[in-house]
């Protein structure tokens, strides 16, 4: 669940993927499958070179921290055949699919494992494929 429902910014190459990605995905085996959905129905899709610098894109690597504990993590948002490794997130994960398209200052909450909601920050966004001009990944 999103706290900030303003819409959010996807790249074009970003927004195609993910959409050919949710259509590969069998019926039942992903339960976060309609945030992802809703996501990509509220988003504003731009050209790659157009991307606000401030915005999480896939393989963005984001800093952010949970209110409730000052705690701060790093991670990159990644597909979900690139996941499994540390610091990494897929989109295909509930905090994951919420990062997507969210902007430095965004807050969202997110479900606790056991119950209970946190409220996520975006703090920074330390690495954007399209700021560093790798717009073809």
């Amino acid at each position: 669940m999103v706290a900030n429902r303003s819409p959010i910014v996807l790249t074009s190459l970003d927004f195609d993927r993910l959409e050919a990605l949710l259509g590969t995905l069998p019926p039942g085996k992903f339960p976060n499958k309609p945030a992802l959905e809703a996501e990509l129905e509220r988003a504003d899709v731009v050209a790659p070179e157009r991307i606000p610098a401030n915005v999480v894109t896939m393989n963005s690597t984001v800093r952010f921290s949970i209110a409730q504990s000052g705690e701060e993590f790093t991670m990159t948002l990644v597909y979900p055949k690139d996941a499994g490794e540390p610091d990494r997130i897929s989109v295909l994960a509930p905090v994951g699919s919420a990062l997507l398209g969210l902007s430095v200052g965004d807050e969202l909450d997110w479900p606790r494992p056991g119950g209970g909601i946190s409220t996520v920050r975006v703090t920074d966004v330390v690495y954007q494929p399209e700021r560093a001009g790798d717009l073809h990944r």
